[in-house]
């Protein structure tokens, strides 16, 4: 199995990303109502909220180049310590495996590079290398692991962590943050009724949209309501 990479990441930098897909998922979503919707007034409000969203994405900022390591403001005693946020992972029947990237590790002694295993978490701290401390936490991973089964390999400017799977299962992530975010993005936008998807995403547009938005959106959810009247209205009335 291929290995999957990680880029570089700060709590802010993966908040950008997530709204950037979240954007784009929400353009794709009016694109398809867009097929679907039969009343101009509606079709007006999609093609709104699609120029928005367009704009919007447009105007993201571009992703700023990180390197694998990012340093904190002010060094502990004995050399800074270095947070490690670039890795790479894939997973065999029996194990998960993380791949971390630091040129020189080999050189240093053995007990210089430690990891700590819970049953759901591991801590990696490499000490003293090059004058600096390096470290990585991963809490809630996906599934328990083994304590004792679990290991770390040390290679040419690299280091291999092993978690050993309780279960042969394949896991879909590594933490179980990560799915909780994937299957919440997932439920807001699976709908197999078109017309409640619609419904949804006006709902959306307006509790988001600024007046002009809303005033838009209840113009046409009266007009909507009137013709309605009109075409249910008994003959003899």
């Amino acid at each position: 199995m291929g290995r999957v990479l990680t880029p570089s990441s700060s709590p802010l930098s993966a908040a950008k990303r997530m709204e950037e897909q979240k954007l784009e998922k929400d353009l794709e979503e009016v694109k398809e109502l867009l097929k679907k919707a039969t009343r101009k007034r509606t079709h007006d409000v999609l093609m709104a909220e699609k120029y928005k969203l367009e704009m919007e994405i447009k105007n993201q900022p571009p992703p700023k180049l990180k390197e694998d390591t990012t340093e904190e403001e002010k060094p502990p005693a004995g050399g800074y310590t270095v947070k490690i946020n670039s890795y790479g992972w894939d997973q065999s029947d029996k194990f998960v495996k993380i791949y971390i990237t630091l040129n020189g590790v080999q050189q240093l002694p053995a007990e210089n590079v430690q990891v700590h295993f819970t049953e759901r978490s591991f801590d990696l701290l490499v000490k003293n290398l090059n004058g600096k401390n390096y470290s990585m936490t991963f809490n809630n991973l996906l599934k328990p692991i083994s304590v004792e089964g679990s290991s770390r390999k040390i290679k040419t400017d690299m280091i291999l962590i092993l978690c050993r799977k309780k279960r042969e299962e394949k896991w879909d992530c590594l933490t179980q943050v990560e799915k909780e975010s994937k299957e919440k993005e997932k439920a807001s936008y699976d709908t197999s009724d078109p017309g409640e998807g619609l419904m949804n995403l006006l709902k959306k547009m307006y509790a988001e949209g600024d007046d002009e938005m809303k005033r838009t959106i209840n113009k046409a959810w009266v007009e909507s309501r009137e013709k309605q009247g009109k075409r249910d209205m008994p003959l003899d009335i």
